[in-house]
C-alpha cells in the first residue's frame, strides 16, 4: 500500500499547487491513498465548504 501524507496547505497558492501537481504525482507514484493536512487551506482559517469542494 503506498500512501502520500502531505502536510499544511496554505491559502490559494497551496491549493493550487495541490490541484495542479497531485494527479501526475498519484499516478506516478502508484498511490493508494492521499492524506492533507488542509487546515490553513482557507487563509490559515479552516477549510471552507467551498475549498474542500
Amino acid at each position: 500500500m503506498r500512501i502520500l501524507f502531505l502536510g499544511d496547505v496554505v491559502g490559494k497558492t497551496g491549493r493550487k499547487a495541490i490541484s495542479e501537481r497531485l494527479p501526475s504525482l498519484i499516478e506516478q507514484l502508484a498511490l493508494d491513498f492521499v492524506i492533507i493536512n488542509g487546515e490553513n487551506a482557507s487563509h490559515g482559517r479552516g477549510l471552507t465548504e467551498k475549498h474542500y469542494n
